[in-house]
């Protein structure tokens, strides 16, 4: 064992030593062997071969190839340093890529990404040998096969047709990981075209899928529209049938509130205990106010998912709107029980109870009788004084910047109201008005 990793340690201080020259050369050389093959199809007495426009197309992967060098993804730091003969990043910087940190090294042509386990997590290439190297390599290939009249070179073009595709997916990947998903959109889609390319000839329903939820993600609703329908024309469904649940989210985003049920209710009727298309519908009965259907529903998805805290969030919504106020509460009490963390719960019970007061308020503004006057104000203050614990507790778990400048502005207005009462009150009044001016 130690005899091996020996000859593999002088093996690879020798590769070191000529690795970057070998990386230089060998991006150089795929430029110069794409325009030498470049040259040959250009030729009338050598672009009617088949062998030409392979090779033309073999040298475009090639060079498509040729800018990520030795390095793979999972490989180490150390592979790293120990094949990159001693070339040195421009510069090195912290990321966040997928909403996970990791070390940024950025190259002359490309930039390297490693996960906090010290892994190439992600290749991004910057400059290119060939712009559009995939694109141009595929209708290399599909020339190839167009003169292929006998079909000998149909299963060697089948496979660098099917590589194609893959490359395609594997950047579509990288794109949607950092996070541009109208880019990645895209490529999903040239992944999907070049499969379906004759001779591969293949209806890769997953990059079609996955071109439609990466153009919904971008809030492209009709290009969305348009894969997932394709995806249903090739009977794929999606995890649960998610590609209905998708439609009637975009025909619903579309303003086709009527599309947006029917495709919906046929989804269901194919996937009855999908529940996404379950939360569709809800979401669609919520909107009509038919709230024996969402109640009906919500039983449906509650039985699914027993600790979905968002299910009892829109109970409490529904019941809020029929003016059911202690099952409301109720309901808001169960998202927060069932999930401690999920700030919703206490802000629908928080904003249900400031609402509320409010509402109290107005009718008291409005009463002349004043013994009616005084019963309603303290039921005003009640109310108030009820949304600051709810509030408070939101304001402690969200991590969202947004919600807590939301929940703070209530928080200050409510305490506003008691500051005279309780030094108490008076700090909390300040803690949140202090907050909102930071």
């Amino acid at each position: 064992m130690k005899k091996i990793l020996a000859i593999i340690a002088i093996a690879a201080s020798m590769f070191a030593v000529n690795a970057q020259a070998q990386n230089a050369k060998s991006v150089a050389a795929a430029k110069a062997a794409v325009d030498k093959a470049q040259a040959a199809v250009e030729n009338a007495k050598q672009n009617t071969k088949t062998a030409t426009w392979l090779k033309y197309g073999q040298t475009l992967l090639d060079a498509y190839n040729a800018p990520a060098g030795n390095v793979w993804v999972g490989m180490s730091a150390q592979e790293l340093q120990v094949l990159s003969g001693g070339e040195k990043p421009v510069s090195e910087s912290q990321a966040v890529v997928g909403g996970q940190p990791m070390l940024k090294q950025e190259y002359a042509n490309k930039n390297i990404y490693f996960n906090q386990a010290g892994q190439v997590a992600l290749i991004e290439v910057t400059k290119p040998v060939v712009e559009n190297a995939l694109g141009k390599a595929l209708d290399a290939y599909k020339k190839a096969a167009e003169l292929d009249a006998k079909g000998q070179k149909t299963k060697d073009i089948q496979t660098a047709i099917g590589n194609i595709a893959s490359k395609y997916m594997d950047d579509a990947y990288n794109a949607y990981t950092m996070g541009d998903m109208a880019k990645a959109s895209s490529l999903f889609e040239e992944a999907a075209k070049a499969s379906a390319t004759a001779p591969l000839s293949q209806i890769d329903t997953n990059a079609l899928y996955n071109a439609g939820f990466t153009a919904w993600s971008a809030q492209n609703w009709n290009r969305a529209q348009g894969f997932f329908q394709e995806c249903l024309k090739n009977n794929y469904f999606g995890e649960g049938g998610e590609v209905y649940a998708k439609l009637g989210d975009i025909a619903d985003k579309l303003g086709d509130k009527a599309g947006a049920m029917n495709i919906l209710n046929e989804g269901r009727a194919k996937f009855p205990g999908s529940q996404t298309i379950i939360i569709g519908l809800i979401n669609q009965y919520m909107t009509e106010g038919n709230h024996d259907q969402v109640f009906s529903l919500l039983r449906e998805a509650q039985k699914n998912e027993p600790n979905n805290a968002s299910l009892y969030y829109v109970e409490g919504n529904t019941l809020a709107d029929m003016g059911k106020v202690d099952e409301a509460l109720a309901a808001y009490d169960k998202a927060s029980q069932v999930n401690p963390a999920y700030e919703y719960g206490y802000i629908g019970k928080g904003k249900f109870l400031y609402d509320r007061a409010v509402d109290i308020q107005d009718k008291a503004n409005a009463e002349s009788d004043d013994a009616k006057y005084m019963a309603l104000m303290a039921e005003f203050e009640k109310s108030l004084k009820g949304c600051i614990e709810p509030f408070e507790k939101a304001f402690e778990v969200t991590k969202d910047e947004s919600l807590k400048k939301a929940v703070a502005e209530y928080l200050k207005n409510a305490c506003f109201r008691f500051r005279s009462e309780s030094a108490d009150f008076q700090a909390k009044y300040e803690k949140y008005n202090n907050y909102m001016n930071s």
